[in-house]
């Protein structure tokens, strides 16, 4: 019979036990569970593998009273759209982006033993009720996913003490941590790349041009081609959902019948833009060459597959999570921020 096994049938587990089986002390097990920071990086695996032996379950209420802490963070999406008539929240789970986001932010707090609660607001209302909550001590930090041009959430987290780390940079001056890719870079990738295959009539599909990424992705575009003696790009803006995408490329291509070239500032978009290519007659990437961006798995099931420009979400998130932690450890931490590089992914489209 296993070891958890012979725990569950004669008493719960205790710390003792998974010092044991781990074979270290009592005190460093303490420390894991706890959460402090301060234990080497392989003791932390063997200990929470000891855990997962033994069947032990910290007890996250005396944790608490010692810690002051809950031992979750909130991720926190902030709209500007209330989201009441969708109590499922599909359209948020729908997009590959949230997922990777998820999976990024898990691979380090599970490692902590934080857990991870999800919070969606989307009115001024919600947003004033979530920093009291937070205030309050429902969590000990958020890391916050801004999607309006203008959002008072990040000022409002800082003003009101609340550790906190936004995946992307905030759209106005905030003295917040964040995590964040050099957009204008991946956007100069997917032009060169177009160009190289000797794309002459080039146009973009686009995000809302006041998010900060969409602008960087625009701005890095229209920059790359400029240099290369383009002087105009036609750009039409979608919202990030294939449907947006689709719409768009009807459009681009009623303006500009023989385009041969295109970037889509993120794969849904795409795959949106591909349909439209295919229902028009058009033949990817003989006729057209389509670049995405996230390298989602959107880009994978599309057909054809997509280049695209890989967005490294999952590091992104991962080091957020880090952040913040570091940020409940230490309040008088500097802001600090992250900026990943983007690379190119070559597949079918382009």
């Amino acid at each position: 019979m296993c070891y958890k096994g012979r725990m569950q049938r004669d008493r719960l587990p205790t710390l003792e036990d998974v010092a044991r089986v781990a074979g270290v002390s009592r005190a460093t097990v303490s420390r894991v569970v706890n959460g402090i920071r301060n234990v080497d990086p392989q003791l932390h695996e063997v200990v929470w593998d000891a855990v997962g032996k033994t069947g032990y379950v910290p007890n996250r209420m005396a944790r608490s009273l010692v810690t002051r802490r809950t031992g979750t963070v909130a991720l926190v999406v902030s709209d500007s759209e209330s989201h009441d008539d969708d109590p499922f929240m599909s359209r948020f789970f729908a997009d590959p982006y949230f997922g990777r986001v998820v999976g990024g932010l898990m691979s380090v707090l599970r490692q902590s033993g934080v857990q991870l609660a999800l919070q969606i607001v989307g009115s001024d209302d919600g947003r004033k009720r979530l920093v009291g909550d937070l205030r309050n001590g429902q969590a000990d930090g958020v890391i916050v996913l801004s999607l309006p041009a203008v959002d008072a959430l990040p000022g409002m987290l800082t003003e009101g003490g609340v550790p906190a780390v936004m995946i992307g940079r905030p759209a106005e001056p905030v003295p917040i941590n964040y995590v964040d890719l050099a957009n204008e870079s991946g956007a100069t990738l997917a032009a060169e790349h177009l160009l190289g295959r000797g794309c002459q009539r080039v146009a973009m599909i686009s995000g809302p041009a006041d998010v900060p990424a969409s602008h960087d992705r625009i701005s890095g575009f229209r920059r790359a081609m400029a240099k290369h003696g383009h002087g105009w790009v036609p750009i039409v803006a979608g919202n990030f959902t294939q449907e947006s995408g689709e719409d768009a490329m009807r459009t681009l291509l009623s303006q500009t019948s023989d385009l041969d070239g295109v970037f889509v500032a993120n794969d849904v978009m795409a795959a949106g833009a591909l349909l439209a290519l295919r229902d028009a007659g058009r033949r990817v990437p003989e006729d057209v060459a389509v670049v995405g961006f996230d390298d989602s798995s959107a880009a994978v099931t599309a057909q054809p597959a997509l280049t695209t420009v890989r967005h490294p979400l999952e590091d992104m998130a991962a080091e957020a999570a880090r952040l913040l932690l570091a940020r409940i450890e230490d309040a008088e931490m500097r802001v600090s921020s992250v900026i990943y590089e983007p690379t190119l992914v070559l597949r079918k489209s382009a």
